[in-house]
């Protein structure tokens, strides 16, 4: 009895341990979040940006249907650039945690799909994400962007979004711009916005 106690005990002191290290890691959780290489960090670096893009910052020829075109993307673009896209949207979800976010369940990127239209396939959509960073941004300007908040708001409606370009070359082999036919791309391309720092309905 004693000994199963003690072992209940030390289980509990573990999960308070683990408690406490997660609520630290997600209020100081770094830019770079958790990564073994500089590169690693280098991009985690550019999803986590909390600046707001200027009017001299944003590339008026990316549109969705640009993003959408065929072919090779990998350098049409670049991560020093912004864009303002418009869209109808298809779905809005966590994603998983990952070392961006140094792998908290509190602390995800929130995917929003992007088509030209309703009944668009995942390989002609568009993928853009509102980051934990930007999230609290938008609370202190009293906005609500959590995901329920904003699946509520913007799923099924054509929409508009403004923030900085980022090429995630993790999917570059699940986009059907850059792994042209492969069955299993759930992407057009690898392109996104991320972050997402402004959002509006338009219909």
């Amino acid at each position: 009895m004693k000994a199963r106690l003690r072992i209940l005990w030390v289980v509990a002191v573990i999960a308070g341990v683990l408690i406490i290290a997660s609520l630290i890691l997600s209020r100081y959780c770094p830019s770079e979040g958790i990564a073994l290489t500089s590169k690693a960090r280098a991009l985690h670096r550019l999803k986590n940006r909390i600046t707001i893009p200027q009017a001299t910052d944003f590339n008026s020829q990316i549109t969705l249907s640009e993003l959408l075109k065929p072919g090779d993307d990998s350098s049409r673009w670049s991560i020093q650039q912004a864009a303002r896209i418009e869209g109808y949207v298809i779905d809005v979800a966590n994603a998983r945690p990952e070392a961006t976010n140094c792998y908290l369940p509190c602390r995800r990127d929130i995917h929003i799909n992007l088509a030209s239209h309703p009944d668009a396939p995942q390989n002609e959509q568009v993928v853009i994400e509102v980051t934990p960073n930007i999230r609290e941004w938008a609370t202190q300007q009293g906005l609500d962007w959590s995901e329920t908040t904003l699946r509520g708001q913007l799923l099924g409606h054509w929409c508009a979004f403004e923030g900085w370009m980022y090429l995630d070359e993790g999917h570059a082999d699940q986009a059907e711009n850059t792994a042209p036919h492969n069955p299993t791309n759930w992407r057009a391309t690898a392109w996104e916005i991320h972050p997402v720092t402004k959002l509006r309905v338009l219909r």
